[in-house]
């Protein structure tokens, strides 16, 4: 860009097309990056979980006397007892109710 005669540049101006050009840029590299980090990340329990894996399901029948905090143990006996138990309430919808009943099936993390 040529300078002023009092040796500052002049400021850059962006047509309207070069806004639209570079707006459409970011966007783009945001969902890239969104879906490059985040692709699997949507899935309950994360990306670790899902590589190879048979496709089998872990499941617990809750007894009597269970409790989430007792079942989240037994599952994962090396892990943090409440990232399982939030793991068990994502993967069966309990959010709104975390409360199990003896009898009820739930999904265990794998």
């Amino acid at each position: 860009m040529p300078d002023s005669p009092s040796g500052e540049r002049a400021p850059l101006r962006l047509t309207r097309r070069g806004r639209a050009v570079l707006v459409a840029f970011a966007a783009a590299v945001t969902l890239a990056a969104l879906w490059l980090d985040g692709g699997t990340g949507a899935f309950a329990g994360g990306r670790a979980d899902h590589h190879g894996r048979s496709g089998h399901v872990r499941t617990a029948v809750v007894e009597p006397g269970d409790t989430l905090w007792g079942i989240a143990t037994a599952a994962d006996p090396g892990a943090d007892p409440r990232v399982t138990v939030q793991r068990i309430i994502d993967l069966n919808g309990m959010g709104g109710d975390p409360t199990v009943q003896p009898g009820q099936r739930l999904v265990l993390p794998g």
